[in-house]
C-alpha cells in the first residue's frame, strides 16, 4: 500500500508528489488524462511555440518555485522575459494607452481624468471596510471609480477571467487588502513595505520567466522525475475507505492509500466525495470556473502597426469588446514565432462573456481579429492561428470564498487522512500551486512522522 495516494496530476499533484517522493515517502499520483500537467500544455508548429494555459512565471527569490526548479535541473532551459514586459497597455475609447510606470508617468497620462488622478490623492484618507466587499468595491472607495473602470477592471478580466463586481478582495488580492489591513492606506502600506526593503539591503529581484520550449518544460520535467509512480490514463470511478486507508477504483483496478490528497478542481473533487459528505461537495461545487478560450494568431510583422513593445494589451470592459486582452507573446519570450513574424495570445470568454469560448474555431478567430485590428492596425489575415477551449477555466474567489474555504476545512476535519489541493485556494498562479503544494508535503511528512 502507499503511504499517499494523490489524484490529479497537474502542476499542483505533480509537485506535491514529487516532493513527498524526495522525503522518502511512497507516492502514487493518479492522472486521469494520457499526459500530466493540467492546464499547463505547449505545442510547436509552423514555426510558432504556443502556451495553451499559463504563458509565464514569476520567479520570487528563495519561494518554491524558484527551488523547484533548481531541483529539477531546469536553470539551463528558463528564458528571462524580454525587458519591455515590464510595459502593459491598457485601451480606453480605442486609445492603446500604456499604463504608467512610476509618478511622472501617471500625472501625464491620458489614461485618467484630472479630476480622477486628484481623487487618487485622497486614499490615505479614505475609511477602511469592516465587512468582506468585491474588489469594485474597494477600489471605488479608495481610488474612485475611473481607476476602477480603466486600471482594475481589465486587470481582474486578464488574470482571473473575473468579474470584479463579485470577486472577494480577502480572497483574491490579499496582498491589497493587507496593505489596508495594516496600515490604513494602500499608499501608506506600500511605502511601509519599500521601507522596510531598503533597511535590510539590497534584495534579489522578482522577475518574469517561462522556459525555452514553453510551460510544459515544467511538468514534463516532474513527470519525469516520479516515472512509474505517475499512473496516467487512469480516472477514478470511486473513493472507499477500508480499515482506515482510502482506495480509488480505476479501470485498472484498486489503488490503495493510507492518506488521500485530491489535488483536482473543486467540482471534479466534489464528484468523488459526493458520497462521503455531501455537504463538502455542495460547498465544492459552489466554486464557480467560467470558460475561456486562448486565440493564438501569428501575423507577418509588417502586418501589425502597433509596436508590441510590451507585456499585451488589457481591454476594459466598457470598451464593448468581447476579448479580454492580449498577449505580445512573440516579444515576452524568444523563439515564440519564426523570423519576420508575430505571435499574439489573445483569451475570450471568462464571467464578462462565459459561453464564448464554446463557438466555433472561425468565430472566435474572427471576434478576436475583429476586436484588436483597429486597437493594434493590423492589415493582413493571420498565417498561423491555433484556439484552445478551457470549458472551466480559473476558478473564482468570489465574496464569502474565505468562509466558503473554512466550511470545507471543517467538513475535512470529519475524514481523516483526506487533504485537498488546488488552485481554488491559496492563489491561482503556477507559482501560488507550487507553493502550497510544498507546503502540503511538509505537513503530510510532519503528521506521517508522528504517527
Amino acid at each position: 500500500m502507499n503511504d499517499i495516494l494523490v489524484i490529479g496530476a497537474g502542476v499542483t499533484g505533480l509537485t506535491l508528489a514529487w516532493a513527498l517522493r524526495e522525503r522518502g515517502h511512497g507516492v502514487r499520483l493518479l492522472e486521469a488524462h494520457p499526459t500530466a500537467g493540467g492546464k499547463i500544455r505547449s505545442r510547436h508548429a509552423d514555426g510558432y511555440r504556443v502556451d495553451l494555459g499559463p504563458n509565464s512565471l514569476l520567479e520570487r527569490p528563495g519561494q518554491g518555485l524558484s527551488r523547484l526548479i533548481d531541483a529539477l535541473e531546469l536553470r539551463p532551459r528558463v528564458v528571462e522575459a524580454n525587458a519591455q514586459a515590464k510595459r502593459r497597455y491598457v485601451c480606453r475609447e480605442g486609445r492603446v494607452l500604456a499604463l504608467p510606470g512610476g509618478p511622472l508617468d501617471f500625472i501625464r497620462t491620458p489614461l485618467f481624468s484630472a479630476r480622477a488622478k486628484l481623487r487618487l490623492l485622497s486614499e490615505p484618507w479614505r475609511t477602511s471596510a469592516a465587512a468582506d466587499e468585491s474588489i469594485a468595491q474597494f477600489v471605488r472607495r479608495r481610488l474612485g471609480a475611473e481607476f476602477l473602470d480603466w486600471a482594475v477592471d481589465p486587470f481582474v478580466s486578464g488574470v482571473y477571467a473575473g468579474d470584479p463586481e463579485k470577486l472577494s478582495v480577502r480572497a483574491a488580492t490579499a496582498r491589497v487588502h493587507a496593505l489596508e489591513a495594516q496600515a490604513g492606506s494602500l499608499f501608506l502600506g506600500a511605502a511601509r513595505q519599500a521601507a522596510k526593503r531598503r533597511g535590510s539591503g539590497p534584495a534579489p529581484r522578482s522577475r518574469l520567466i517561462g522556459f525555452r520550449d514553453g510551460m510544459q518544460e515544467l511538468t514534463d520535467a516532474l513527470a519525469a522525475r516520479l516515472g512509474d509512480d505517475l499512473q496516467t490514463d487512469s480516472a477514478v470511478a470511486g473513493l472507499r475507505r477500508v480499515g482506515g486507508h482510502w482506495v480509488a477504483e480505476t479501470a485498472q483496478g484498486a489503488v490503495e492509500g493510507a492518506r488521500l490528497v485530491l489535488a483536482l478542481p473543486a467540482y471534479a473533487a466534489a464528484d468523488l466525495l459526493e458520497s462521503f459528505k455531501w455537504e463538502l461537495a455542495g460547498e465544492l461545487r459552489g466554486i464557480g470556473y467560467p470558460g475561456v478560450a486562448n486565440v493564438a494568431l501569428g501575423l507577418p510583422r509588417a502586418a501589425v502597426q502597433h509596436p508590441l513593445d510590451g507585456f499585451g494589451m488589457l481591454i476594459p470592459s466598457r470598451e464593448g469588446r468581447e476579448t479580454l486582452g492580449v498577449l505580445f507573446s512573440s516579444t515576452l519570450f524568444p523563439g515564440r514565432a519564426p523570423a519576420g513574424h508575430v505571435l499574439l495570445t489573445a483569451f475570450i470568454g471568462g464571467a464578462r462573456n462565459p459561453e464564448a469560448h464554446a463557438r466555433d474555431d472561425a468565430t472566435l478567430i474572427e471576434r478576436v481579429i475583429a476586436d484588436i485590428t483597429p486597437l493594434l492596425g493590423i492589415d493582413a489575415a493571420p498565417t498561423f492561428s491555433r484556439v484552445t477551449r478551457w470549458p472551466r477555466a480559473i476558478p473564482q474567489y468570489t465574496i464569502g470564498h474565505l468562509d466558503r474555504l473554512a466550511r470545507i476545512d471543517a467538513a475535512l476535519a470529519e475524514l481523516p487522512g483526506l487533504s485537498l489541493a488546488g488552485n481554488w485556494r491559496g492563489g491561482i498562479a503556477v507559482g501560488d500551486c507550487i507553493d502550497n503544494a510544498l507546503a502540503l508535503a511538509d505537513r503530510l511528512a510532519g503528521e506521517a512522522l508522528n504517527t
